[in-house]
């Protein structure tokens, strides 16, 4: 006889009986109910980076074509590289040894500059292969509109933008600054709009998105022009009308000045000869000119909007956001994602060469405080195929969709010894994943904590990501 057989048999009240049956029957009606745990509050690497460029290879980008190649043909029929640089351990393919930007003789001051195919740096970078908009959700979700706005806010419906997220985090090293006398720059959107939503308490933190790749409309400082007693009258008008409202509605007004203050302090910096990145200056910035920066990063107008964002780094800007390419190939994917992938990988070397020659105010150079980040909407499918059957791809619900393989790159991922380092796998045949999944909210929430930005309350159940660092 067990110790068990002599216990008395448990009787249950009326009252406990009831929550018996309360808490059974809930259990039933919410039999997935995921309770969130709390997340951890940083990294060991926060702080580690100055700035941040985050690219969006547009309308949803085929992964396992570039960062995630070692799977069957049906994901990748392009194959793998054979050139992939010592000590690579994602899967780089082929469409990385693409440089058609270094051939010949009339490319020949950017091979002496230093670029490279990528596929010969490929152990500088860290993949995540399987990050996900929603780990829990039960399938992909494929959507262009929805996928966009994860991508843009974290959320489908999110009301804030990933970069007011960062100008907000970033609030109390601005304010210092400002009391030094020091103005720096915010989170710059170089064309996208849905990154610079903001609500609420962000709301006055959202940041500029520049249409083009320059500041040619501020060349002209318009205060200059004014007699002093004019340029004071605006000043004097605001400070009336203050005083006349009641304390509890003068922060309408203290909003307005600073805004306008800051209008004008930003607008002394966007006259600067620096920014113009479309002239073939030979005035040297940060150990390079702009014509090398054009040499490097090309004149097209992403090329631009990539050099502009080295330069907006100089005065303080924390983070730059930029479309790259198209890359909803439903037809034509064969023939037309090489070239596409020709460009992508030029802009990763460019951004590469000069990070590692431009030398920050900080002291060391720009690649030791600057993170290089690649992503999409979601990824793309062809449902068992090499391609559909307009030898394209497509995007739906399945794990070719789901999965988003994230590059990482800069001196942060070198330092941790995270170059060429997989964090996660999936099986071959039919992409199932054999490591970690991260969350799209944990990646941005990492960039944030990379940044030294503050993010308490921001995506709460999603931590930051430690294993750059373990």
């Amino acid at each position: 006889m067990s110790d068990s057989d002599d216990k008395k048999p448990v009787t249950l009240g009326r009252r406990r009986l009831l929550q018996g049956l309360g808490a059974g029957t809930a259990a039933l009606a919410f039999p997935h109910l995921w309770l969130p745990s709390a997340a951890r509050a940083q990294t060991s690497g926060r702080g580690s980076v100055r700035h941040l460029i985050y690219i969006r290879l547009s309308g949803g980008f085929r992964f396992t074509t570039a960062f995630n190649g070692d799977v069957a043909d049906e994901f990748n029929p392009f194959g793998r590289s054979d050139k992939r640089a010592s000590g690579t351990e994602w899967g780089a393919t082929k469409l990385l040894e693409r440089a058609s930007w270094l051939e010949g003789e009339a490319n020949k001051a950017r091979r002496d500059a230093g670029m490279k195919p990528v596929v010969e740096f490929t152990n500088e970078m860290c993949v995540l292969p399987c990050v996900d908009h929603e780990p829990f959700a039960a399938r992909a979700d494929g959507g262009h509109g929805t996928g966009l706005e994860r991508f843009l806010t974290g959320y489908v419906g999110g009301a804030t933008g990933f970069l007011t997220f960062v100008n907000y985090g970033v609030r109390e090293r601005v304010a210092e600054a400002a009391s030094r006398g020091i103005t720096l720059l915010p989170a710059f959107s170089l064309g996208e709009a849905g990154m610079a939503t903001g609500a609420g308490e962000y709301a006055t933190y959202r940041p500029p998105v520049l249409e083009g790749s320059g500041f040619e409309r501020f060349s002209m400082d318009p205060d200059s022009s004014l007699p002093a007693w004019a340029a004071k009258l605006p000043t004097q008008i605001d400070t009336r009308f203050r005083e006349r409202l009641h304390t509890a509605l003068r922060g309408g007004v203290d909003t307005y000045q600073q805004t306008r203050k800051a209008s004008s302090d930003y607008g002394k910096i966007f006259r600067d000869s620096m920014l113009r990145v479309s002239s073939d200056s030979d005035e040297v910035h940060d150990g390079i000119s702009n014509r090398e920066l054009r040499t490097l990063l090309g004149t097209d107008g992403t090329g631009l909007r990539a050099a502009l964002a080295l330069r907006l780094f100089h005065f303080g800007c924390p983070a730059v956001f930029l479309n790259q390419g198209g890359y909803d190939f439903h037809s034509r994917e064969d023939a037309e994602l090489p070239g596409e992938m020709d460009a992508a990988n030029r802009l990763v070397s460019g951004l590469r060469t000069a990070l590692q020659k431009m030398q920050h105010p900080e002291g060391g150079t720009y690649w030791d405080k600057t993170l290089v980040v690649l992503g999409s909407e979601f990824g793309r499918t062809t449902g068992g195929s090499r391609y559909n059957s307009a030898n394209g791809s497509d995007h739906g619900s399945d794990l070719a969709t789901r999965w988003m393989s994230m590059p990482f790159m800069g001196g942060v991922i070198t330092a941790a010894g995270k170059g060429g380092k997989s964090l996660g796998g999936v099986r071959a045949s039919d992409l199932k994943a054999t490591g970690k999944v991260y969350s799209y909210r944990s990646v941005l929430k990492t960039m944030m904590d990379l940044l030294g930005a503050d993010h308490q309350g921001i995506f709460p159940s999603d931590a930051p990501i430690e294993d750059f660092f373990a």
